[in-house]
C-alpha cells in the first residue's frame, strides 16, 4: 500500500461485480448496459484506488438506475486487493399504478412507461416517466397536481406512484375594496351585500373536484359577467381539514350597482316632461334586476318597470324570468319620416301609446344555445300630444286595426339564439344565430291574429389588413329577414332605415313593410389606444311589401321602400360600452351623423 498526504491508497489487483448470491451481470443485463455498469466504475485493475474512490464507485453505479443496494469489499490478495463489488439488481418492472389520482387515466401511465414494463427497473429512465407525468398534469390545467412521494416498489416489480392532484377541500367567497384590502378602517372584514352562492354557482368547479386552471379561468369570467363586480382575484389555501387539499378564496370587489336619477326636459317628440328613475342590479344581493321609470306631462303619466331574475333559485336549468309592465308613448317610424309628411286630421303627429306588461322565461340549452318563450299583452292606441285617440291621419289611412283606434295585442313569444362568436362585446371570429316568432291570441278590440317571424346571422372573421394600431381587427356581417302573415296593425310594420338598420337614411326612411330584408358588411379596427374606426355598407328593403301593410304608410308618406348607405365610424370604449359615432351617406346623395350604444349587431 502506498501512504498519501490525505488518505490511504492500494493497489488493485482484481474487481468484479456480482449479484449477493453470486449472479454475474451478464446472467439478467444485456451487454450495452454490463458495459455501462463497468465503464461507471472508475476503480481499475493494476492501479491504486482510495476509500472516497470506491464510494464515489458505488454513487456512480447506483446513478445507473439499474440497482437497488450496492456494497462494496475488498479483499487482500498476495498480488494486491480484489475489490467486490456486490449489487442487488432493481425487480422486473411488471406494472405501474397510481394512487390518490382522480383525473389522471391509467391509460396515461401505460403509455409513458409501457416500454419500460417487462425489463429490469431503471430508475433513472422511471424518473424521466415521472416528469412525463407532471408535464401530462401541467398540459392538462392541472396545474397544482403532481407525483408527491418517492415511488413505491414491490418485490413483484409493481412500482405505485402517489399523486396530490390539488383537490379542492372548499370554495370560500371573501370581499375587498377597491385597493385588495379584506379589512376597513376598524380591521373588521369587509362585508359585502352580494350572497355566496350567486357567485359560487356560477363556478363549475366544486369542492372535490380538481383545480384546473382553464375550468377555473372560465368560472371567473362568468362571475365577473354579473357585471355586479368592479374586481375579482383568486387566492389559494391549504386545506383546513387535509393540507394535501387546497381552498380556493374567490376575493370580490363589489361595485355600486344602483342609481336614482330625476330631472327634467323635452323629448324627441317635443313634449315637456319630468321624470325620475331608479336601478338596482343587485337587489336583496341576489344579482336580481329591478327599473323603474316614470314620465309625467301635462296630458299623460308614462311608466317603465321590470323585474329581472338572471337565474331562478334552485333551478338545475339556470332559468330567468323577467316580469314587466309599462304605459310608453312615442312617435312611430312607421308613421314618421319620408318626403310627404302626413299627419292628423289636426295637424299633429301621431303618437303610439302602449300599455300592458308581460312575462317572458330563458333557458341556455347547451354553451352556445338558448331558448326563450314568453306572453305579452299590449293596449295599443293612437293619440295626438293632447291625448286625444285618432283611428285614422289626414289622408284616411287607419292607424289601428280596429276603427276604434284601440287595439288590443296578445301575444306569445318564442325565440331561439345560437351564439359561437368569440367574444360578446367585441368579437373577431365565430357567428350568432338569433330567431324569433311572436304569434298573436284574437282577443278584445281588432281580434288581431298575426304572426311574425324574424332572424338575424351575423359571421366574423378575422384579418389584418390595417396597421393604425395593434389590436384585433375584423370582417363583420349581418344579414336580418322578417315578415309578417294574417293581421296587421300598421303600427307594427318592420320600420326599415336609421341608425340600425340603413345608415345614411333618417329613422325609418327606407320603407314600412310585411316583409322585409337588410344586410351589412364592417370592416372594424383599431385606430389608437381606446378608439376604434369602422367602414360600412348598409342595404335595406321591404321586398315591394309597402303596400300590403292597411293605409299603405310607408307608400303614402313617398318612402322608396329599399336603399342603401354607406360610411365610417369610430367607437370609443367605455365602461357602458362601446359608444358609436357614424357619419352615412345614402343612395340619394344624403347623409347624416348617427350615434349609438353598442356595435351596429
Amino acid at each position: 500500500q502506498v501512504e498519501g498526504e490525505d488518505e490511504v491508497r492500494v493497489l488493485v489487483a482484481e474487481r468484479r461485480v456480482i449479484t449477493p448470491d453470486g449472479q454475474l451481470l451478464d446472467d439478467f443485463l444485456d451487454p450495452g448496459t454490463v458495459q455501462q455498469v463497468f465503464c461507471a466504475i472508475a476503480t481499475q485493475p493494476g492501479r491504486t484506488t482510495t476509500r472516497s474512490q470506491l464510494q464515489q464507485d458505488i454513487n456512480n453505479i447506483f446513478a445507473t438506475g439499474y440497482f437497488a443496494n450496492v456494497e462494496v469489499v475488498p479483499e487482500d490478495t498476495p498480488l494486491g486487493v480484489r475489490i467486490t463489488y456486490f449489487v442487488e439488481p432493481n425487480p422486473v418492472l411488471t406494472a405501474v399504478t397510481v394512487r390518490d389520482n382522480q383525473v389522471l387515466p391509467q391509460e396515461v401511465i401505460d403509455d409513458i412507461f409501457g416500454d419500460q414494463v417487462g425489463d429490469i427497473l431503471n430508475l433513472v429512465d422511471f424518473q424521466d416517466g415521472i416528469l412525463e407525468v407532471n408535464q401530462w398534469y401541467e398540459d392538462n390545467g392541472y396545474v397544482l397536481a403532481q407525483v408527491a412521494a418517492a415511488p413505491q416498489i414491490s418485490d413483484e416489480g409493481v412500482v405505485t406512484l402517489v399523486v396530490a392532484e390539488g383537490e379542492i377541500e372548499d370554495i370560500t367567497i371573501r370581499f375587498i375594496d377597491a385597493d385588495g384590502n379584506t379589512t376597513d378602517e376598524d380591521g373588521e372584514p369587509i362585508r359585502g351585500r352580494t350572497r355566496d352562492f350567486i357567485v359560487t354557482r356560477e363556478f363549475a368547479t366544486q369542492p372535490g373536484d380538481i383545480f384546473r386552471r382553464d375550468q377555473i379561468e372560465r368560472d371567473l369570467q362568468r362571475a365577473f359577467g354579473l357585471g355586479i363586480f368592479d374586481d375579482i382575484r383568486l387566492s389559494l389555501e391549504p386545506g383546513t381539514q387535509d393540507p394535501r387539499k387546497v381552498n380556493v378564496v374567490v376575493n370580490v370587489a363589489e361595485r355600486n350597482t344602483g342609481s336614482i336619477a330625476a330631472g327634467l326636459g323635452f323629448n324627441f317628440a317635443g313634449d315637456l316632461f319630468g321624470s325620475a328613475s331608479y336601478r338596482e342590479d343587485n337587489f336583496g344581493g341576489n344579482n336580481q334586476q329591478i327599473a323603474a321609470e316614470i314620465q309625467a306631462n301635462f296630458q299623460d303619466i308614462l311608466f317603465d318597470v321590470s323585474f329581472t331574475d338572471p337565474w331562478i333559485g334552485g333551478d338545475p336549468f339556470r332559468t330567468s324570468y323577467t316580469a314587466n309592465a309599462f304605459a310608453r308613448r312615442s312617435i312611430s317610424l312607421v308613421f314618421d319620416g319620408g318626403p310627404t309628411p302626413v299627419t292628423l286630421p289636426n295637424g299633429d303627429r301621431p303618437r303610439v301609446r302602449r300599455l300592458g306588461g308581460g312575462l317572458s322565461f330563458s333557458r341556455p340549452l347547451s354553451d352556445s344555445v338558448t331558448a326563450s318563450l314568453g306572453g305579452q299583452y299590449q293596449r295599443v292606441s293612437v293619440r295626438d300630444i293632447g291625448g286625444t285617440i285618432n283611428p285614422v291621419d289626414e289622408l284616411g289611412g287607419p292607424l289601428t286595426l280596429s276603427d276604434s283606434g284601440v287595439d288590443d295585442l296578445f301575444t306569445v313569444q318564442f325565440g331561439l339564439v345560437r351564439d359561437r362568436r368569440d367574444s360578446r362585446t367585441a368579437p373577431t371570429s365565430g357567428n350568432v344565430l338569433r330567431l324569433t316568432t311572436e304569434q298573436s291570441v284574437p282577443l278584445g278590440s281588432g281580434s288581431i291574429f298575426m304572426n311574425r317571424v324574424r332572424g338575424s346571422y351575423s359571421q366574423f372573421v378575422p384579418v389584418d389588413f390595417l396597421n393604425f394600431s395593434e389590436g384585433p381587427q375584423a370582417l363583420a356581417f349581418n344579414v336580418q329577414a322578417g315578415t309578417i302573415v294574417g293581421d296587421l296593425p300598421p303600427y307594427e310594420a318592420f320600420a326599415i332605415g336609421g341608425t340600425n338598420s340603413v345608415r345614411g337614411y333618417e329613422e325609418g326612411a327606407v320603407g314600412s313593410g310585411r316583409n322585409f330584408l337588410q344586410a351589412t358588411a364592417e370592416y372594424r379596427f383599431p385606430l389608437f389606444s381606446f378608439v376604434g374606426g369602422a367602414l360600412f355598407l348598409d342595404i335595406g328593403s321591404d321586398l315591394g311589401s309597402g303596400g300590403n301593410i292597411p293605409g299603405r304608410p310607408g307608400q303614402v308618406r313617398g318612402k322608396p321602400g329599399g336603399g342603401y348607405g354607406y360610411g365610417a365610424g369610430v367607437r370609443v370604449q367605455t365602461p357602458l360600452g362601446p359608444l358609436r359615432l357614424d357619419y352615412g351617406i345614402n343612395d340619394q346623395g344624403e347623409n347624416r351623423f348617427h350615434f349609438g350604444i353598442g356595435e351596429r349587431f
